[in-house]
Parts: C-alpha cells; sequence; structure tokens
C-alpha cells in the first residue's frame, strides 16, 4: 500500500503503483473514493483533482437538489447523514405552479406539489455543493489510503488490458506517472477517457439552461398574501421545495440553500425559446419579465447580490460505455447526463458508483467479471435510455398543465416503483442473480418508452391550457392520489429477496395498469362528440399500436381489483384520499 498524503501535499508518486486512480475530486470522484474505502479499506487510492480546496460555497456548481436515490445514497450508503442534517437543508419536495395568463399572481397559478412532509427515511435535501464537496475533500484526505492531489491534471492514460494502466498527472510545472489497475474517469464534462475512446454519444434530446446564485433568500411565499393559498400548506414551507415555474417550451428552478443563497435556472426548449435571447444576466431578466415577472422583480431587486451567472448550451449528452472489464469506467458527468428536471444527476452518480465498486471488489477478490461488466452495462443504458425520453420533445408539454400533471404523477410514480425500489433494496449490483427482476425491468423499459411517446403525441394535439383552472383543482398534492405514498414509502420497506421479487413484479404491473388508465381516459375522452376531428385520427392510430392495446387490456383486467381513481389523469383529488394527507 502506498503512503498518503493530505489534500494538496507534494508527495511523488514517479513509478508508483496504486490500486485505483480517480481523476477528477468533484462531488462523483470524491463519493466513489469514499465509497471504495467504505467497501474494501484495504485499496490504495489516488484522486486527481484540477481546483484547489477550498471551493467557494454557494456559486460552485449547478446539481443542488435531490430526489430520493441520490439522498439514500449520501445519507444511508455513504453515511453523511448528520452532514446533511447541519450543513444543508431538508428538501419540501418537488413543487411545480403552471402558468397562467400573464403570471403576474402565483395564487392563480395551478400548483403541484406536497401540503405535507414525506416519511423522513424518503426524505431529500437541496445541498450546497461548495459545501458538501469541500466536507468530501476533507474525509476523503484524511482516509489514510487515499492520497488527494490538487491543482492536478491527468495529460495521459495508457491502457493496458492485461499490466497496469499508466496515468500521467501534471501539477504546476511537473509530471509524474502513477501506475494503477484501476483508472476511473469522474473529470465531468471534460470527459477524458470518453473523448480519448471515441465513445461520445447523441441522446436525441436537445435543450439549453442559463443559471445565476444570488446571496439571499428568495421565497415564492413571498409572492402573494393570499390566506386561502398560504393554508395549502400544512407542514414546512414551499421555499424548502424545489419549486419550478412551467410554460410553454420552459421551467424555471429556485432552490434554496444552507448558506443563505438561492439558486435560480431557466431551461428551455431552443426551437421555442432562442439561447441567444437568454445568454447573459440582462438578457434573462429580460426574458423573466416576459414569462416570469414575478422572479424577474424578485431577482432585479437584489441584483447587487448576485453571485455568478453561467450558462449550458445543448447539455445532454450520452456514452456507448461507460464500464469496461478492462478495468476502466465513467463516473457522473464524465459519462452520461440528461436533463435537470427531476435532478437525475446524482442519482446516476449513485447508481454508476454502486456499480464501479461493485466491479472493482469482485476483480480484487479475483472473480472474471465479463459478464458482470456487460450486465452492469446494458442496465445502467436501459436506466438512461428510458430516463431521456421522459425529456425528449417534452418541453413542449410544459405549457399544457393538465397533461404535464399527469406526466409529472406517473414519472415519479414510476420513479418510486421501479428504479427507487430497486436502489433501496441494493439490487442492482445483483441483478445477474434476479433474472425475473431482469426481465421485469426490460419490460417496464418497453412501457416507460411507450407511454412517453403517449405524451408527446396526446400534447401534440390537445386542446391550448390558456387558463389552468379550467382543466382540474387548482392544488394538488402527491399524496392526493391514493396510489402515490404506498409506493413513496415502499422503497424503504426492507424486503427480503423473495418478497422483493414479487413486491417488484406488482409494482410493474401497477405502472401498466395506470398507463393503461390514462390510454383509456384520453381515448374516451377523444371519441366523444366534442373531439376534434384530428383527435379522433390520433385514437385510431393508437389503437394501431400493439403495445397501447396490451396495456389497455392489463388496466381492463385489473380495474375491478385495483380500483384506482382516474384523478391524476383528470387533474382532480382522488375521492379514496390517502390517510396520511387527510
Amino acid at each position: 500500500m502506498m503512503n498518503t498524503a493530505g489534500a494538496g501535499s507534494p508527495l511523488s508518486l514517479v513509478n508508483a503503483h496504486v490500486d485505483v486512480v480517480i481523476l477528477g475530486g468533484g462531488i462523483a470522484g470524491l463519493t466513489l473514493a469514499l465509497q471504495l474505502c467504505q467497501s474494501r479499506p484495504q485499496l490504495s487510492v489516488v484522486v486527481a483533482e484540477k481546483v484547489t480546496p477550498p471551493i467557494p460555497e454557494a456559486a460552485h456548481k449547478v446539481g443542488e437538489s435531490t430526489v430520493e436515490i441520490a439522498a439514500h445514497y449520501l445519507r444511508d450508503v455513504l453515511g453523511l447523514a448528520d452532514h446533511l442534517d447541519q450543513e444543508h437543508l431538508n428538501k419540501f419536495g418537488l413543487r411545480v405552479f403552471f402558468s397562467d395568463g400573464d403570471n403576474t399572481d402565483i395564487s392563480r397559478r395551478r400548483e403541484l406539489g406536497h401540503a405535507v412532509a414525506p416519511p423522513q427515511k424518503v426524505g431529500t435535501f437541496q445541498i450546497d455543493r461548495g459545501r458538501i464537496e469541500n466536507a468530501l475533500t476533507q474525509m476523503v484526505s484524511e482516509l489514510p489510503q487515499v492520497t488527494m492531489l490538487n491543482a492536478t491534471t491527468a495529460i495521459e492514460v495508457l491502457m493496458d488490458d492485461e499490466a497496469d494502466h499508466v496515468v500521467t498527472l501534471r501539477s504546476g510545472a511537473a509530471d509524474r506517472q502513477v501506475r494503477s489497475r484501476w483508472v476511473i474517469d469522474s473529470t465531468g464534462r471534460a470527459a477524458f477517457i470518453k473523448r480519448k475512446l471515441g465513445l461520445s454519444e447523441k441522446v436525441g434530446h436537445r435543450a439549453n439552461a442559463v443559471w445565476l446564485r444570488v446571496a439571499t433568500d428568495i421565497d415564492v411565499d413571498d409572492w402573494s398574501s393570499d390566506a386561502e393559498w398560504h393554508d395549502r400548506i400544512r407542514e414546512s414551507c414551499r421555499r424548502l421545495s424545489t419549486n419550478h415555474l412551467m410554460g410553454h417550451g420552459y421551467w424555471v428552478w429556485i432552490i434554496p440553500l444552507a448558506s443563505g443563497a438561492t439558486s435560480i435556472g431557466i431551461v428551455t426548449d431552443p426551437d421555442i425559446h432562442k439561447f441567444a435571447d437568454l445568454n447573459s444576466l440582462e438578457k434573462a431578466i429580460a426574458w423573466l419579465d416576459t414569462h416570469e415577472p414575478q422572479c424577474a422583480t424578485a431577482v432585479r431587486s437584489q441584483l447587487s447580490r448576485v453571485l455568478d451567472f453561467r450558462v449550458m448550451h445543448d447539455y445532454a449528452f450520452g456514452a456507448s460505455q461507460v464500464f469496461s472489464a478492462d478495468r476502466w469506467c465513467l463516473a457522473g458527468d464524465a459519462g452520461i447526463f440528461l436533463d435537470p428536471l427531476y435532478s437525475p444527476g446524482m442519482d446516476l452518480i449513485a447508481i454508476s458508483n454502486g456499480l464501479i465498486v461493485d466491479l472493482i471488489d469482485r476483480d480484487y477478490r479475483g472473480e472474471n467479471i465479463e459478464e458482470t461488466c456487460a450486465i452492469h452495462n446494458e442496465m445502467f443504458k436501459i436506466i438512461t435510455d428510458g430516463w431521456i425520453q421522459i425529456y425528449a420533445g417534452q418541453y413542449p408539454t410544459m405549457g399544457n398543465s393538465r397533461i404535464m400533471i399527469a406526466k409529472i404523477v406517473w414519472d415519479t410514480a414510476a420513479y418510486w416503483a421501479v428504479p427507487g425500489l430497486l436502489y433501496f433494496h441494493d439490487l442492482f449490483k445483483r441483478l445477474v442473480d434476479h433474472p425475473q427482476i431482469v426481465t421485469g425491468l426490460a419490460q417496464f423499459s418497453v412501457t416507460s418508452k411507450a407511454i412517453q411517446a403517449f405524451f408527446r403525441q396526446w400534447a401534440a394535439v390537445a386542446h391550448s391550457d390558456p387558463t389552468s383552472h379550467d382543466q382540474g383543482e387548482p392544488f394538488l398534492s402527491f399524496y392526493d392520489f391514493e396510489f402515490m405514498a404506498p409506493l413513496h414509502s415502499g422503497m424503504t420497506a426492507e424486503h427480503p429477496d423473495e418478497e422483493l421479487t414479487k413486491k417488484f413484479q406488482e409494482n410493474v404491473e401497477l405502472v401498466e395498469f395506470l398507463s393503461g388508465q390514462l390510454i383509456a381516459t384520453v381515448f374516451e375522452e377523444w371519441t366523444s362528440s366534442s373531439a376534434t376531428t384530428q383527435q379522433r385520427e390520433q385514437v385510431t392510430q393508437w389503437k394501431e399500436s400493439p403495445l397501447l392495446t396490451s396495456l389497455l387490456e392489463t388496466f381492463e383486467r385489473l380495474r375491478d381489483t385495483v380500483m384506482i381513481d382516474p384523478g391524476w389523469i383528470t387533474g382532480h383529488k382522488s375521492r379514496q384520499l390517502c390517510s396520511k394527507d387527510t
């Protein structure tokens, strides 16, 4: 085992041999180093990071909001509960305000979000990326088996499928070579190994983002004095949600940080909102004036406290391979990035880091990892190929609150029911031993792609949604739909494997039932006398799809026993409310 060095220590590593070199010491690389050392303490690890800590709080990186898989990874897998509770904010879930007229009164906008706090075991966090990465750097630097090399970049990696890889690192004017059995690329969008090996892959989704951080609280609850609107929230407060202001072809995030700052971002479809109209602070505020005037007023009143302004053009990308039996892997944004909606970035880090640790652990036990590596790659691609469909071509739908509420509920239910259940039960790395679940996951992926296409087609020929109140209740909570709370808390049920397979199959069938119910509800509406010719023609086309027909058959077969109210589709609270929200 190699000697250790704290962050930035001038340790000579010329011709040194280590077990793992991690290129990049951002959140993906640091959490991977921590997880590796927790799983296999005898490993020697080098983390090479181009930046010298400490990094600034608040104005560092985006990706401040976590959802359930990421929160479970940070809190429970890595054991960071105390740090998260003491140094970050407990998130009050996803919240969406849909456009209403000129958007000058938030209390008139249709709203979807929690009214009461979710159970603590599925709690999530708003994280200050600078704060957590500084803390992780300190934790990892103190591990005796880790050498942190700051102000250090990778110059070359010579791959060898039999012997050690040779990594050339540069710190200032000095180069050094390290021989390593494993090399992990966590260099973010620099994607050192992906570019070297030509693994870049387009993902069929285009969108742009601009964002800023303001050194003060920006609280949407301050935007209205309407008492009835305030009384909708019975626990916690809207400020702690990841608040989304949503309209045709765009959404705006408002995320609070524990440092007292607020992160604000604008994410747009380039075919609807030109990037050139948003790519400076002045242009972004002018854009907000037009589309989100209350947000524009809040930002303009705090211009002297703006900490930064960043842009990212055409941000989505993929990779044809992320794990290799030749002992290299891509972690975090060095591999795949999809979209910031629903905050999947840290989820993908959690899943991929766990699979990387599993491969390294198996390798050091002397196993042949070729088959396992192929399965991990295929499973990860199934997840990301399915998730990209959630975003691709969907931004025009954001202008229709009725369809978008159904989509958000379906997306959330599917996430809790399938990947959430699997991750909380640590099953992704063990799928090779569970062929029934692999089959079910593939079945779920096919259903998901079909339903995402259905949402796109539904929105394309639906009536416009000029007034959100015309198509349902003004406020809906996720727990207003009776199937949501059990799926949410069900991720933490700790089923033994023999029960988990059955529960997983039940969840996949529930998702299929919901899908069939969605299709049946729209079919009924679009074959009525009020439907347009285009809508009737669309129903005729849908009926030619064997997959949609199969989902309809599942719904018809189960409707008398499952008995789920269609309010999640029509925009009304279920008649059988979950006791959690009554």
